[in-house]
């Protein structure tokens, strides 16, 4: 059967997209702060792609931060650029969407002063198609949609060398499309921002589409993607990001433990027993 997805997922996604972020209602806070309010407990506004970023942040909101002396605000990025602008300019307190090759990127070519915890979770990247059902189907001269966003170029050109689809030549720094070496199909590459592959992919052979855009469209990573990217020694786990000079604050502190509780790594388990979403713990 071929591989679909669903039109009213699709024009969420594109509808998501268009809305650039999504915040709460008028009784939120603009901004961050870390604000204490009655009864010691502490009010953080966090960042968070819908899913699963914000799905597990939800899962600690409503279970566990009231104990812990926390009042979480989650507000829904739909991108990757304007949670750490949020959080630069001070309206967020933390954001949870990013690994570590993204950050470091970001922090060195828009000099963020930023620091983070350990990773929480691990999104397999995978390589989907609308038209054909295994790599080998993929036609000479097929088109092959991939993210322009170079903190994830390089991942997504490993997964595509782990196809056997391309060799990469020897670089020192993280490959591009201009290190391909081999590319046997004479494939062509289609850049765009990463949160519009799921909707440009009725338009190529295959494209390669970070997890938690794939999860929104409802493709489930362990189960309809051609090639996935393994959750052992992974090394693009998402994590919990904070201004640097709050890296001690003792409310992050507390939710980036929260984060890694037992408690949170059972709901992940649980929520998608698949492996389309994985503990980092």
């Amino acid at each position: 059967m071929k591989r679909t997805v669903r039109t009213a997922a699709v024009l969420s996604a594109a509808a998501l997209v268009m809305a650039g972020c999504a915040g709460g209602g008028d009784d939120e806070p603009a901004g961050g702060g870390a604000t204490a309010g009655d009864g010691g407990t502490t009010t953080l506004v966090v960042g968070a792609s819908p899913v699963p970023h914000a799905e597990i942040l939800q899962f600690v909101k409503d279970e566990l931060a009231a104990d812990a002396g926390l009042d979480l605000q989650i507000e829904e990025f739909t991108d990757y650029v304007l949670p750490n602008t949020a959080l630069a300019e001070g309206e967020l307190d933390a954001n949870y969407f990013q690994h570590l090759p993204y950050f470091e990127a970001q922090v060195e070519e828009q000099g963020f002063d930023f620091d983070h915890f350990e990773g929480v979770h691990i999104e397999p990247y995978g390589l989907y198609s609308e038209t054909v059902e295994s790599v080998e189907d993929i036609p000479d001269g097929g088109t092959i949609g991939i993210t322009n966003d170079p903190g994830n170029q390089a991942r997504a050109l490993d997964l595509l060398v782990e196809a056997g689809l391309i060799t990469l030549a020897e670089t020192e720094g993280d490959p591009t499309l201009l290190d391909i070496e081999e590319n046997s199909k004479n494939l062509e590459f289609v850049e765009t921002a990463p949160e519009q592959l799921v909707v440009s992919l009725q338009d190529v052979d295959a494209a390669i589409i970070n997890g938690n855009f794939a999860l929104e469209a409802g493709l489930n990573p362990a189960e309809d993607s051609l090639v996935l990217e393994s959750g052992e020694d992974n090394p693009y786990a998402n994590f919990l990001a904070v201004r640097s000079e709050d890296k001690e604050n003792e409310a992050i502190v507390t939710l980036d433990e929260l984060l890694h509780s037992d408690e949170v790594k059972a709901f992940i388990e649980e929520r998608w027993p698949t492996g389309e979403v994985l503990p980092a713990f």
